[in-house]
């Protein structure tokens, strides 16, 4: 392959995350580092900017100002929802040709790479060179490849600090609080709660993940069991836990679920997706345990867009790894003129390396937790997976400790 020389775009995609500019900065600053690029432009919300032809010009933002956006939460050019089928990518590719784009950076998750690889394949059948490069992104964690995904250690964090202080509250005032917690198709996020764990018998008690088909009937049974024996029980668990299947198979959220048969009609997203956002799975299943249960105290929260931004508990390992991708990003495509997803490989005891995978292996794929990470009741995750989650969150956890003091002599 010859050297390419023209423009790069660079674009974010999906849901925001706290260190999703980091990879966006790392990106634009090393590719103008490269002479073969004329021109970086940023697409203001994602593939919407592109065939709208809404572009800023990166070369000329101040590195002062970028390596402040790199440390800010949220996507600095704005994101979208939008999914694109083929139509939808040839207008990207014709936008790209009319301006001699040469090279394509989009971060962000599965339907982002896979927006990168039909763009990506409609350049060579046309015969125009094209380096294309999806750079990871999702608090979700469930690229496939990865070891994990930028993103997901800031979003694990918030969990699992949110979770200790949840901890703290309910053993002072004890009664039953749920945790509702994003993850459509995977559990990683909801099992990060577990890491709040100090002693035998903090919570979360119990975790529930979309891996595992969900009973409301043994959800009720672990609450009744926990409960009798600490006299409280905090529970975590994924948005998308399933109980039932439709008659072709497909998983039937427990929102959609619950809805339906309370008569409401689940909405759906851009994607056609159920949409699983708002407090009332929440405030569904807090309502079935203070009626079936005749407990009193019973709270539930649904942590939503908390988690995905929250700059107070970013985590050092996260930022330093999202702006190292996006760094890759331009050295696989200028340097090496190849095309791909970067990946991150975990070595060592802990050490990541980066790699470049075939886009077709990671586009509009789901990786789910393994069974080794997932208890054998299914109602929590096992040491496995803390030891895989430990080092992702930093060493600067808050320390939360008990009173440890005797009982005073009274009289």
């Amino acid at each position: 392959m010859s050297r390419l020389r023209g423009r790069m775009v660079i674009a974010q995609g999906g849901g925001p995350t706290a260190v999703i500019n980091q990879s966006l900065v790392g990106a634009v600053l090393e590719s103008r580092k490269f002479p073969d690029i004329t021109d970086v432009w940023g697409a203001l919300h994602g593939v919407r900017g592109i065939v709208n032809e809404t572009f800023v010009s990166l070369s000329e933002a101040t590195t002062h100002n970028l390596e402040r956006v790199a440390q800010t939460p949220s996507s600095a050019l704005g994101s979208t929802r939008d999914k694109p089928d083929a139509e939808y990518c040839h207008r990207i590719f014709n936008v790209f040709r009319k301006h001699d784009v040469r090279y394509f950076f989009y971060i962000g998750g599965n339907d982002s790479s896979d927006t990168v690889r039909i763009v990506n394949e409609q350049a060579d059948q046309e015969g125009y060179e094209l380096r294309a490069i999806h750079i990871p992104k999702t608090v979700d964690n469930d690229l496939p490849v990865n070891d994990h995904c930028p993103g997901y250690p800031s979003a694990a964090r918030f969990v699992t600090c949110a979770i200790s202080g949840v901890n703290a509250d309910n053993n002072a005032l004890s009664g039953v609080y749920i945790a509702v917690i994003m993850g459509r198709h995977a559990g990683w996020l909801t099992a990060a709660a577990a890491l709040a764990r100090k002693h035998d018998d903090d919570g979360p008690h119990l975790v529930y993940v979309p891996e595992r088909q969900f009973s409301i009937d043994r959800y009720l049974g672990d609450i009744d069991r926990v409960y009798q024996q600490h006299g409280r029980c905090i529970v975590a668990l994924s948005e998308g836990v399933w109980a039932t299947r439709n008659e072709k198979g497909k998983e039937i959220p427990l929102a959609a679920d619950l809805m339906s048969k309370a008569g409401r009609e689940p909405q759906v997203d851009a994607h056609g997706n159920i949409q699983l956002s708002g407090g009332a799975l929440a405030d569904e299943l807090a309502d079935i345990v203070q009626k079936r249960l005749n407990i009193k105290r019973v709270r539930s929260d649904t942590f939503g867009y908390l988690q995905r931004s929250f700059p107070g508990v970013v985590s050092s390992i996260d930022a330093c790894e999202a702006r190292e991708v996006g760094e890759k990003a331009a050295h696989y495509a200028c340097r090496h003129n190849v095309d791909g997803s970067v990946v991150i490989k975990r070595i060592g005891n802990y050490a990541v390396k980066y790699e470049l995978a075939r886009l077709t292996d990671i586009a509009a794929k789901t990786r789910r937790l393994p069974d080794e990470y997932i208890n054998a009741d299914g109602n929590h995750v096992s040491d496995a997976f803390c030891n895989y989650l430990r080092p992702l969150l930093g060493d600067d956890l808050p320390c939360l400790e008990r009173l440890s003091a005797p009982v005073a002599r009274v009289g």
